[in-house]
């Protein structure tokens, strides 16, 4: 609060004294600003929303003691790598099923890797071809959830349910050690925007790597 003091002097007291005007001073008490910028400043603090740190989810699966190989149903395998060094030389390969190697003991013929890219009519049409069946049942599920037939709670359960259905996609991404960072990233966040809910990065064999280098010198 201000306050004004007047004080008591200002002369004329005597018959011929000149009366002198009267000198005010003024204190300002700061207290109720000080609690008031406080207060704001709490307030702020309080209902202010942080930066979040941006993280991306990257599954690795875990180590088998016996070193054998597990056999996974409807898979996909995706082989990143260089192929040069401009910005369009990035290289992208793939094959359905399991890997048979050249000579393999079961006999069967050597695994074919079919390039693509990351462009959506290849990377993404192929995730989307493959993923249709899981694809059409969040689409049912969605469908329910605006409609109300299903709660909140309920649809992510079953959501996350299709996407890690036994025989729902799983794609396993390898990379050798020309491939770049950057496509790994672009990897995931086409299987993400392809619901795809079942992946893996995982180590490249040795003759997965022969034959994506036989490919490239061609």
């Amino acid at each position: 609060m201000a306050e004004v003091n007047t004080g008591d002097g200002g002369g004329g007291h005597g018959k011929h004294d000149k009366k002198r005007a009267k000198k005010a001073s003024t204190r300002i008490d700061m207290t109720p600003m000080v609690d008031l910028a406080f207060l704001l400043l709490t307030f702020f603090v309080l209902t202010s929303t942080f930066n979040k740190a941006k993280t991306m989810e990257i599954n690795f699966p875990a180590k088998d003691k016996d070193n054998k190989p597990m056999k996974i149903n409807n898979a996909l395998t995706f082989l990143l790598t260089r192929e040069g060094t401009g910005e369009k030389e990035d290289g992208l390969y793939y094959y359905y099923g399991e890997f048979y190697a050249p000579k393999n003991k079961d006999g069967k013929p050597v695994t074919e890797f079919i390039k693509t890219d990351f462009s959506k009519d290849g990377l993404r049409k192929i995730l989307l071809d493959r993923n249709k069946p899981t694809i059409d049942a969040l689409n049912d599920l969605e469908e329910k959830y605006k409609k109300k037939e299903i709660a909140d709670t309920t649809y992510k359960r079953l959501a996350l349910k299709e996407k890690g259905a036994k025989d729902a996609l799983t794609v396993l991404i390898k990379a050798d050690d020309k491939a770049v960072y950057k496509n790994v990233i672009d990897m995931v966040d086409e299987l993400n925007i392809c619901n795809v809910g079942k992946y893996a990065i995982v180590d490249m064999g040795q003759a997965e790597l022969d034959i994506l280098n036989a490919i490239k010198k061609k």
